[in-house]
C-alpha cells in the first residue's frame, strides 16, 4: 500500500508511511536512469562513493549494461552488478578496506585519454568512504580527527571543508586524476543546500576554502592536530579552485535532494487529507536545540487549531549535529526525538518521527525513532529518566527499551535527515491517545 493511503487516525503507521514516501523517491533505481545519457562509445570507466553508491551502480547497469569500473559503499549496502566491482567499508570513520579500493579508482583512472568516459557516481557518505590522506597523514591520524569532529558537534560543512584539505581525492581531486577524459558526475545530495562541493566532500568539484580556514577550524573545536595534519595545512593543499583546467571536462548534476523528498512525503500527507508545512529541507544546528523549538512550534499551532480542523504535518529535512556530552549511544535523529519527547511533555494529539533517510542515525543500524503522547509515561513505567539518557546522549538505548525505533535496514540511498510532527487539533482523540 502506498504511504499516501494511510490515514492519520494510525499516526505510528502514518508517519512511517510519508518516511517510506520520501526515500522511494530518492531511490537510485528511479533517479539515476533518468539522467544517463546514452551509453558512449569507447571505454567507460565508473567510479564512486557513497551508502547510494552501490545501488547507484546497479541502476547504471540496468540502464547500460555490464560496465568496468569499482565504486565504494558502506558495510552492508552492496548491490549485484555484472561489471562494476561493489567494494564495501567503513563509514562514518574510514577504514583501510576504504583506503585500499580509493588506490584503485585512482589507478583505474590514470592514462586516460580526451575520448574516454568516466562516470562518477557520488552520494552522501563518499567523504568517510573515499579516503587517501593528504601527504604524510596517516590513516589512523586521519581517523581520530574525524572521530573528535564527529565527537565536537561542528557543522557538516565545517567538517567536509576539513576533510578536503586533509585528504589526496576531495575538493575536485578525483576529476583531475581523471583528466583529460570527460566526466559525467551524478549525485544525490545529503547536505544542506545541495551544493556539490559538499556532497561527499567534492571530489569532483573545486573549492574557494584554503588549508588556513581549514586550519581554524580544528583551533575553533578545540581539537589538537598530530604535527603530520598541522605539516598539510601549513602547506600547499591539492584542493582545486573551480576554474582549475583539469575540471574544463566535468559535468557535476544533483539528480536527488532533500527537496524532492520532502515534497513526496508532502503529497502524501495532502492525499491523507492533512495540511502541510515545509518548515525546510536544510536545516541545522544541534539536534536536542532544534526539537526545542519545533515542540514550542506544534504546540502553537495546536493551540490555533479549531476543533474539527484538519490534521497538520510539519516537514523538515537538513543535518542535525549532536554535541557528544555522555557516553552513551545515540544519533542526530533519536537524540532530536527524544528531545522533543521532553520538550512536548505528553502533549496529546502530537506524535512524530525523526529518521536519518539511509536507514543508519549515527553508527547504529537504526533509521531513527517515533514520538506519541505516551512517551514519556511509558518511560517513566518501564524505569526510564528521558531527561537523563539526554544528559548522556543515550536516545537509542532509550527507544530501544521502548520499542520505538525505527529500524529500516540500509535504504540504499541517502537524502539526509527526515523529520515529522503530526500535530491533530485539540478535540482529537486517536487510538493512541485514549
Amino acid at each position: 500500500m502506498e504511504p499516501g493511503f494511510f490515514s492519520p487516525a494510525d499516526p505510528g503507521t502514518f508517519l512511517r508511511g510519508l518516511f517510506d514516501a520520501a526515500v522511494a523517491a530518492a531511490d537510485p533505481m528511479r533517479v539515476v536512469p533518468a539522467a544517463l545519457p546514452p551509453r558512449p562509445g569507447g571505454r567507460v570507466v565508473v567510479v564512486g562513493a557513497g551508502k547510494a553508491s552501490g545501488r547507484m551502480a546497479e541502476a547504471v547497469e540496468a540502464a547500460w549494461g555490464p560496465c568496468e569500473g569499482v565504486v565504494i559503499t558502506r558495510y552492508g549496502h552492496a548491490r549485484p552488478t555484472a561489471g562494476i566491482e561493489i567494494v564495501e567499508a567503513a563509514h562514518p570513520v574510514p577504514d583501510l578496506a576504504g583506503a585500499a579500493a580509493t588506490a584503485r579508482i585512482l589507478r583505474l583512472l590514470e592514462g586516460l585519454g580526451e575520448d574516454d568516459f568516466v562516470l562518477a557516481l557520488i552520494s552522501g557518505g563518499g567523504s568517510a568512504l573515499l579516503v587517501q590522506p593528504a601527504g604524510g597523514i596517516t590513516l589512523d591520524e586521519k581517523r581520530r580527527i574525524n572521530s573528535a569532529l564527529l565527537a565536537s558537534g561542528a557543522p557538516i560543512g565545517q567538517v567536509n571543508t576539513l576533510r578536503k584539505h586533509l585528504s589526496g581525492v576531495k575538493g575536485g581531486q578525483l576529476a583531475a586524476a581523471a583528466w583529460p577524459a570527460r566526466m559525467l558526475s551524478l549525485m544525490i545530495s545529503d547536505v544542506p543546500g545541495d551544493d556539490p562541493a559538499f556532497i561527499a566532500s567534492g571530489p569532483t568539484v573545486g573549492d574557494v576554502s584554503t588549508p588556513a580556514q581549514a586550519l581554524a577550524i580544528l583551533e575553533q573545536w578545540s581539537i589538537t592536530p598530530p604535527d603530520s595534519v598541522l605539516a598539510v595545512l601549513r602547506g600547499q593543499s591539492g584542493v582545486l579552485p573551480p576554474g582549475a583546467k583539469v575540471l574544463g571536462r566535468v559535468d557535476n548534476r544533483v539528480i536527488a535532494a532533500p527537496a524532492r523528498s520532502l515534497n513526496a512525503a508532502a503529497d502524501s500527507a495532502r492525499r491523507a487529507g492533512c495540511e502541510v508545512d515545509i518548515l525546510g529541507d536544510a536545516l541545522e544546528g544541534e539536534a536536542r536545540e532544534l526539537a526545542a523549538g519545533h515542540a514550542r512550534l506544534a504546540l502553537a499551532r495546536q493551540a490555533a487549531m479549531l476543533p474539527g480542523a484538519a490534521p497538520l504535518v510539519l516537514l523538515s529535512g537538513g543535518e542535525c549535529t549532536v554535541r557528544q556530552r555522555g557516553d552513551g549511544l545515540g544519533g542526530p535523529n533519536a537524540e532530536y526525538a527524544l528531545a522533543l519527547a521532553c520538550a512536548l511533555t505528553g502533549a496529546r494529539g502530537i506524535h512524530a518521527l525523526a529518521c536519518d533517510t539511509d536507514g543508519v542515525d549515527g553508527a547504529a543500524e537504526v533509521a531513527g525513532a517515533q514520538v506519541d503522547p505516551d512517551t514519556l509515561a511509558r518511560a517513566r513505567a518501564a524505569g526510564l529518566d528521558a531527561r537523563a539518557a539526554l544528559a548522556r546522549n543515550d536516545s537509542h538505548t532509550f527507544f530501544a527499551a521502548l520499542g520505538a525505533q525505527v529500524v529500516s535496514g540500509p535504504t540504499l540511498t541517502n537524502v539526509n535527515d527526515f523529520r515529522a510532527i503530526l500535530v491533530q487539533p485539540p478535540a482529537y482523540r486517536g487510538p493512541a491517545d485514549r
